[in-house]
């Protein structure tokens, strides 16, 4: 039987010149490391080229008062954060950035970026969906390479027009839009839910790397002009999106494989998940066309509304608003505030500054790692992420009261920050937006797995530019404040998932009980059954008409109680 690969729609030139060369197709587990490196890549690229506008702040507005501070902070692994003296050509900053407005422009800048991104967000998804992903993720890469160097390039055009960075920021919010819901829907395509948490909290490293990439190239160039900081993120990002075109197999439908859905959630338990796969080799004629219809040439979306209404997907979209508020107020004005804040008695360069707020994202990778293994051994989503958002206000009170202590001191309570503000973020911008993306309300051959991921990630976004803009208003009021506000969004963000929280526990309580009564009591089982079947039943029947419960939350809570008197016995 011919196989015929790379007459299929959707397979990537650069996977068809492979197979031509090597004469045999991968294997899927080579296909799932290829898949999850390309991926890894391509969002690091986009989060790379987002950094610059946060390193360059103190360049465009300096502040006046650390004029003559010569900076000495030795760093044990050799000449990262440098010893640096502010230069004068640095104190004048750039117009118009460098009048008494100065900082709330930089704040408008974050802000129409973010709010275009946030907006753009919901139909990217919804265009993730129904268009091939391997198209969309590379004419999005492409462009935000094109206008995050547009914007850098004001710097060799001497242009000192606001509304040319404003509407540069904008557009490039626009294609930044198609990153986020394109990686999360490849990656849900290509693996089952078995141990989603960790591979998707190792895999979301890529957001630390890209910031930590972003912050070391765009403070590596600035002595040439604040342009290249922009210049260089922006055209790695242009040759990613090249790379995207020519190798990401978006759907396992494309290169000869069924995709782990088709077989429902058994997949994602057998012991051998290529077991789950079928080979196109060994498909029959009527399997081909199917896989066809379903890859790249077809996809059936689901709308807006149905998406919201999947169980879960508000609570964390709200959760995220806030989560996300914290996350980026970090950062796009961390560098800023390390620079503008004395250290042990010193301040340190606007370079320094940058390379030492990588620290929070390496933090950040940690925290991502170990929410994800904490939420697969729970089996608790919801828990483990509100647990990291109040585990989070402590840590940035103690940044902020001893981070000016000493430099290391500063580095530790900063990972400290780091690990607890991205681990929730990490986790429901993962595991749980891909969960939900393939709930099984989500029914027939519908994909939510972008438009899910959109909405949680596209509302977080929304916070997101809030958050930039609030701390550019309340620096004027001094850093605490910005502070405050931190912990408050922190505080909200865990609290909004306390009803998902406590419908865990109890489901835990529950299937624990449940066990223990099987073992010590053979009937209790029959019993349980009838009673709580008794329960819900007369329950519904003399609930007022105006107060609407699911059976299965009454189901749910019969199930605990009667548990309860069981085991009394």
């Amino acid at each position: 039987m011919s196989r015929g690969f790379d007459t299929m729609r959707g397979t990537p030139p650069g996977i068809s010149l492979i197979r031509s060369i090597r004469g045999r197709d991968w294997s899927l587990s080579m296909y799932r490391y290829v898949i999850l490196l390309i991926t890894f890549i391509a969002y690091a690229c986009y989060h790379a080229s987002r950094k610059p506008s946060s390193i360059v702040k103190s360049v465009l507005d300096p502040d006046p008062k650390k004029s003559h501070h010569v900076v000495h902070h030795p760093w044990p692994m050799g000449q990262v954060f440098v010893k640096r003296t502010i230069d004068g050509s640095r104190e004048e900053g750039w117009a118009p950035f460098n009048g008494t407005d100065g900082t709330f422009k930089l704040g408008e800048i974050d802000v129409a970026f973010l709010s275009c991104y946030s907006l753009g967000m919901y139909l990217a998804g919804h265009l993730g969906d129904t268009l091939d992903l391997r198209l969309f993720l590379t004419t999005g890469m492409v462009g935000s390479g094109i206008f995050v160097g547009l914007f850098g390039m004001g710097y060799f055009w001497k242009i000192h027009a606001f509304w040319f960075y404003l509407a540069m920021q904008m557009v490039a919010g626009l294609f930044q839009a198609t990153g986020w819901p394109s990686v999360v829907a490849v990656i849900g395509n290509w693996f089952g839910k078995r141990k989603r948490g960790l591979i998707m909290g190792v895999w979301n490293a890529h957001t630390s790397i890209g910031n930590i990439s972003g912050s070391l190239l765009a403070a590596s160039v600035l002595d040439y002009g604040w342009g290249w900081s922009f210049i260089l993120p922006g055209g790695f990002i242009f040759l990613g999106g090249i790379m995207v075109y020519l190798f990401l197999a978006a759907y396992p439908e494309d290169v000869g494989f069924l995709n782990p859905r088709d077989f429902g959630d058994n997949a994602g338990t057998m012991h051998n998940d290529e077991e789950a796969q079928v080979r196109k080799g060994d498909l029959v004629e009527a399997e081909k066309s199917t896989i066809v219809r379903f890859g790249s040439g077809y996809r059936k979306g689901v709308g807006l509304l149905e998406a919201f209404q999947i169980p879960g997907v508000i609570p964390f979209a709200l959760c995220l608003f806030f989560s996300k508020l914290v996350a980026y107020t970090f950062l796009y004005w961390l560098p800023f505030y390390l620079s503008q804040t004395a250290i042990g008695g010193e301040y340190v360069s606007v370079k320094s500054a940058g390379n030492l707020s990588t620290l929070f994202d390496v933090g950040g990778i940690v925290g991502g790692i170990l929410a994800g293994y904490i939420s697969d051994k729970l089996k608790a989503r919801a828990t483990t992420a509100a647990s990291f958002m109040y585990a989070a206000i402590p840590s940035i009170i103690l940044y902020r009261t001893y981070g000016n202590v000493s430099q290391t001191m500063n580095i530790v309570l900063m990972m400290i920050a780091g690990l607890f503000v991205n681990g929730p973020y990490a986790l429901i911008t993962t595991a749980v937006s891909a969960d939900l993306g393939t709930h099984s309300s989500v029914r027939g051959d519908a994909r939510a797995l972008a438009t899910v991921t959109a909405i949680i990630d596209g509302t977080g976004s929304v916070g997101a530019s809030l958050g930039p803009l609030l701390t550019g208003f309340l620096t004027t009021k001094g850093w605490d404040a910005v502070f405050v506000m931190l912990m408050i969004c922190a505080l909200i963000a865990g609290l909004l998932l306390t009803r998902l929280v406590i419908t865990e526990l109890m489901e835990r309580n529950c299937k624990r009980k449940s066990t223990a009564t099987s073992q010590h009591n053979p009937r209790g089982t029959v019993v349980q059954l009838v009673l709580v079947f008794c329960f819900s039943h007369v329950a519904c029947f003399n609930m007022p008409c105006n107060f609407k419960v699911q059976e299965s939350e009454i189901l749910t809570v019969g199930h605990g109680l009667i548990s309860v008197v069981l085991n009394m016995f």
